[in-house]
């Protein structure tokens, strides 16, 4: 299946916030960002990144596949972990460069550290000219990293 054919051409502001036309806008890479979250609690899960050939194999299967940037190769959530992202939903926002996938995330869970989410950490403000912190809001692990992906 081309791309071309599952997308629509970007038209005018107008018809990208009003129309029923899917046409992601791409980055200069060819990028648009992805957020996962799950379907059900709406609990943020892990951002990537898709390029026009991965969300056209998520939506023609049915499962997350993502662009890995840093390995320059098509990532099949799941594939290696068995912690699939099936898909619910997808949403764009109102100019459809950026996603929302809504899952259900199958399997131990989401993040390449081993925890349900990739967002286990909060940012707090900076006090009395100190810089901001992270404080931990979910700090265990769901499986073990090394045991799924051979290493640390």
């Amino acid at each position: 299946m081309d791309c071309n054919n599952v997308f629509a051409p970007r038209g005018g502001k107008a018809e990208l916030e009003e129309g029923l036309d899917f046409a992601p806008k791409f980055d200069a890479d060819g990028l648009i960002p992805a957020l996962a979250m799950d379907a059900v609690t709406r609990e943020p899960l892990m951002l990537a990144y898709m390029n026009a050939e991965s969300l056209r194999r998520t939506l023609e299967i049915g499962e997350a596949v993502y662009w890995s940037r840093s390995r320059k190769e098509y990532w099949h959530k799941g594939a290696t972990s068995g912690h699939i992202q099936r898909i619910v939903e997808i949403r764009t926002d109102c100019d459809q460069d950026a996603l929302i996938l809504l899952v259900e995330q199958i399997g131990a869970g989401a993040c390449h550290t081993g925890r349900n989410s990739c967002f286990y950490r909060k940012v707090t403000a900076p006090e009395g000219g100190n810089g901001a912190k992270l404080v931990w809001i979910d700090a265990e692990k769901a499986f073990d990293p090394a045991a799924v992906y051979g290493k640390a």
